[in-house]
């Protein structure tokens, strides 16, 4: 009879907010006809390593998830489309376009695009075509209508960091099918546009003008002197552009639209005459690193400029009537000077005002401090021109989104305060997610919650509805655990603190200072009497739960509180990186950092076998739960499964392609010959399923796109869950499916 297993298949992903791969865009909520009336935050779009999420920023709701199940792609992309706000154009990291409705959760329009992932995507305003700029430096010209490639751009010699449709005047000087000049003087009527040319920047540090009815290339200009460009902002009237590079400069362009208009329509005759781009100037940012995003207010004079520091960078645009009286002031001022120093200066025409320079024009108005490294910014609220507030949306790297309000130039102007311009972090969408890696995993024992643990921070999530019930501070967690009655978690940190939290009251009840230096693991006995605690400083220690009365004080009455009692040390010669006990209590397991594992009897201490054959430290051991084998992994790459009779080395897996992490058995399997089935995931970002008694792999289950550092296996085997460096965690459960080790195989040979 042919051996078959129950197979797991990923079931939820949990934990992201937004991840770096892509920009975030904020969209105004769906009930609201006009932005400018719309009371609530609005909503954003932010990526989720291979999902789109939409949340909602004021109540930090997760509104809709977008995943295509058939694809593992990174989305690296993020782009809306201004006539119809409902489609959302993601590229991914495969070159992958997917264009979804945000109505139905569907994509509309899929197009296999790149050879590299999708590094830019813009709609033109009519909402019919998309341009789009990837890794391998073409860029693609969309037909919305007909679902087709219209044509590819070649020319530039790196990946695409920004794309804009140039909008130009139609120029109605002459009709195209007769001789006779038409008329063009006031119709009366709006202006008509035409997106006839494409406007890109790339990493080579050229910015291009393309001409998409004949496509080519128009023009060519260095952007970047520092030898890179990053990106590309454009102003909401289209006449004006900022490239900016690798260090603090920005540069500002101007784009001749009226002579692009006369050179699309043929009225000059004599083809380009001068540059339609020209460079205007250079402008120093704050910051001196790399710059990522330049983004023009599509409302107000203001830009925002951020690198990957902890700030966003508010540009203000003067007016022309600024402009004129700050230039008079400075030739007063010249003139003043001159007068003190007894020179005389050349008599200026009144009537002429010399050209502004750049820095005249644009002035830094205030930087947003984030709480964390920014990725991506987009302006929120956009309201109408005269605004008193503006709204920020920044998602930074830590898994995090933020909205900023900051007063407006005119606010301040009619208040008349000399205060530099304020900003409040209005909103945040935070609670979902953890800040920094996920360090270690517990689940309760009806395996309803599960509890995560970072630098920082406790979260404690209901596992079937993927919702975070609490979140608690904390120190540096390394690892954790649920104790008998599920209604306490105990963390050991990186300080050597043993930390006990009551879930139901979110409070910290008592934190012990158990060791002198990082408890690495800790493990409650089989009989939920008392937990086991191995540190860095070389001993193991058992702590006895006590229950103990205490007077509340000002008051007659006394309440029931729990404490942990030290009993017993354990001395070794090395670092304890992790332990484990026996199901039946009998033997405690420890690995130290000389690359051993040693195994003591619990009630004598006495050392009964050590089992030798890692080349590096054994990062983690579990026990089968009929006490027979021991299984552990290490930075070696391998898991070894041993018996514990003898200490024999029964085999030895190359199971991983990089440090393995965690390895765990069923903890109390529901058939007896699942109690030998193991897990093990590693820094590769591979969960695999291995047979204990015959040896061989069974399934391996990739989803992460990182590594993955905590694993907890639920108590009869229905479910894993695993948490990574890509800020997820995700769940795989028990399938209708049956695997058999041929047919694995044989897909895995297909892949």
């Amino acid at each position: 009879m042919v051996r078959s297993y129950r197979k797991y298949e990923p079931t939820t992903t949990f934990g992201t907010i937004s991840t770096t791969t892509a920009n975030t865009l904020w969209s105004p909520a769906a009930n609201t006809t006009s932005p400018a009336r719309s009371t609530g935050a609005g909503k954003a779009y932010t990526a989720a390593n291979e999902t789109v999420l939409a949340w909602d920023i004021k109540t930090g709701a997760l509104l809709s998830r977008w995943h295509d199940a058939s694809s593992r792609a990174l989305v690296t992309c993020l782009s809306q489309c201004a006539p119809q706000p409902d489609l959302i154009a993601v590229g991914y990291s495969d070159g992958a376009i997917k264009i979804w409705d945000a109505l139905s959760g569907q994509v509309v329009v899929a197009f296999n695009a790149h050879r590299g992932a999708v590094e830019e995507l813009v709609f033109d305003h009519e909402g019919t075509r998309l341009a789009s700029g990837g890794r391998d430096t073409d860029i693609i010209v969309w037909n919305l209508l007909s679902e087709t490639a219209e044509f590819k751009l070649r020319g530039h010699k790196d990946m695409i960091t920004g794309l804009s449709f140039v909008r130009t005047p139609v120029s109605r000087r002459q009709s195209p099918h007769t001789d006779e000049a038409v008329d063009v003087g006031d119709s009366g009527e709006d202006e008509e546009f035409e997106e006839k040319y494409l406007l890109s920047t790339s990493k080579d540090s050229l910015v291009k003008l393309w001409d998409l009815v004949t496509p080519h290339s128009l023009e060519t200009h260095v952007a970047q002197s520092g030898g890179e460009c990053w990106a590309l902002g454009v102003n909401r009237d289209g006449d004006a552009f900022i490239t900016a590079g690798n260090d603090s400069e920005l540069k500002v362009w101007s784009l001749d639209l009226h002579a692009l208009a006369e050179l699309g329509s043929g009225a000059s005759g004599q083809g380009k005459r001068q540059d339609v781009l020209k460079s205007e100037g250079i402008l120093l940012r704050q910051g001196k690193d790399r710059t990522i995003e330049v983004s023009f207010h599509p409302k107000q004079d203001y830009v925002a400029v951020h690198g990957s520091e902890k700030a966003v960078e508010i540009l203000r645009i003067r007016t022309p009537e600024e402009i004129h009286r700050h230039l008079q002031r400075k030739r007063k001022r010249r003139r003043e000077k001159a007068a003190a120093a007894g020179e005389t200066l050349p008599a200026e025409a009144e009537e002429e005002t010399p050209t502004p320079a750049v820095g005249d024009v644009f002035v830094p108005y205030t930087i947003i401090r984030t709480g964390g490294k920014v990725r991506s910014v987009d302006w929120a609220a956009p309201g109408s021109r005269n605004n008193k507030s503006l709204q920020i949306l920044a998602a930074t790297t830590n898994n995090q989104l933020e909205l900023y309000t900051l007063t407006s130039h005119r606010a301040l102007t009619q208040s008349d305060s000399k205060e530099p311009p304020e900003h409040t972090r209005a909103l945040a969408v935070e609670l979902p997610g953890h800040r920094s890696d996920i360090r270690t995993l517990a689940l309760s024992s009806d395996d309803r919650m599960l509890a995560s643990a970072s630098s920082g921070q406790l979260k404690v999530w209901n596992l079937r509805t993927q919702t975070c019930l609490r979140t608690l501070d904390c120190g540096q967690a390394l690892c954790s655990a649920f104790l008998p009655g599920d209604r306490i978690v105990l963390l050991g940190t990186k300080t050597g603190e043993l930390e006990l939290y009551d879930i139901s009251t979110s409070t910290l009840i008592e934190s012990v200072p158990a060791h002198d230096s990082a408890i690495w693991t800790l493990a409650v006995h089989p009989d939920g009497k008392y937990v086991v605690t191995g540190s860095a400083d070389k001993s193991a220690k058992f702590w006895r739960f006590d229950i103990v009365s205490e007077e509340v004080p000002g008051t007659l009455r006394t309440t029931q509180r729990l404490k942990l009692t030290q009993t017993r040390v354990l001395k070794l010669s090395d670092d304890i990186l992790s332990l484990c006990v026996s199901p039946d209590g009998r033997l405690l397991a420890l690995s130290t950092l000389d690359n051993t594992v040693k195994v003591f009897f619990t009630d004598s201490l006495k050392l009964f076998l050590t089992l030798y054959g890692h080349k590096l430290p054994v990062l983690n051991i579990s026990i089968a739960a009929d006490s027979k084998l021991i299984a552990t992994c290490s930075a070696d790459k391998n898991v070894r499964i041993w018996g514990l009779d003898f200490g024999d080395c029964h085999k030895a897996f190359f199971a991983h392609q990089d440090s393995v992490m965690a390895v765990s058995f069923i903890p109390h399997p529901v058939e007896k010959e699942e109690s030998h089935l193991l897990f093990s995931a590693s820094k590769d970002g591979v969960l695999k399923s291995w047979d204990g008694d015959k040896f061989e792999q069974i399934q391996k289950l990739d989803g992460h796109h990182g590594e993955i550092w905590a694993m907890a296996v639920s108590r009869t085997g229905e479910t894993v869950v695993t948490a990574s460096h890509d800020k997820s965690i995700r769940v795989w459960s028990v399938g209708d499916d049956l695997v058999f080790l041929e047919e694995e195989r044989e897909r895995e040979l297909e892949e």
